[in-house]
């Protein structure tokens, strides 16, 4: 049987496909506007998260196939970033821990909600995690480049780099904060009903 994807989903395969071109990238460490190609490599896989999700519903192409890819190829291009970024030295691995650690939590518990038949929609905490994680990334991949210290000097390349703690931090604050507000709305799930399953 021919596997017939629309649209939607081939800009979603295509977001994954590049995820590596972007670690490949990053991780060879160029000198000058290497970090910024690389930068500007992942703000566009970044943005066809948005382009993916708009034509899925424009096209009325929204598919169960494209359910499951659209947030496995989110949670890929944000984790190989994180991890480029721990192997370049230039984040701490407990952030990565932490950011990585959640959405494998939440995803979990997203499986769980669907076979109890419940559907727990992205809240405002989880969209707004997802930006600032984004944009956070993008800080980190550049601040230490060579054209960004040559435009902003040395004064302005230092607050540029506090910039960049900063949507990382607010970062690491609504990825707990959606992680926690994830299970309350799934609190009927976690605790379910265990008593009619007992004995079984």
């Amino acid at each position: 049987m021919k596997l017939r994807m629309n649209w939607a989903n081939r800009v979603t395969v295509l977001r994954m496909v590049f995820i590596p071109v972007f670690v490949v990238m990053l991780l060879a460490n160029m000198p000058d506007w290497g970090p910024v190609w690389a930068a500007g490599i992942f703000t566009l896989l970044a943005i066809t998260d948005g382009v993916d999700g708009y034509l899925a519903r424009t096209r009325n192409e929204v598919t169960t196939f494209g359910k499951f890819l659209d947030p496995l190829a989110d949670k890929l291009l944000v984790a190989a970033a994180l991890v480029a970024l721990v192997e370049l030295g230039t984040l701490p691995s407990w952030i990565a821990l932490v950011i990585i650690s959640r959405e494998f939590i939440v995803s979990g518990l997203r499986m769980v909600s669907i076979a109890e038949g419940m559907v727990i929609t992205a809240s405002n905490y989880g969209k707004t995690k997802t930006v600032f994680q984004v944009l956070a990334i993008i800080a980190f991949i550049i601040k230490d480049s060579d054209p960004i210290k040559r435009i902003l000097g040395p004064q302005g390349t230092t607050l540029f780099a506090s910039a960049s703690w900063l949507l990382m931090g607010i970062a690491i604050a609504l990825t707990v904060v959606s992680m926690v507000d994830y299970f309350y709305h799934a609190r009927d799930v976690i605790t379910g009903p265990w008593e009619k399953t007992g004995g079984e």
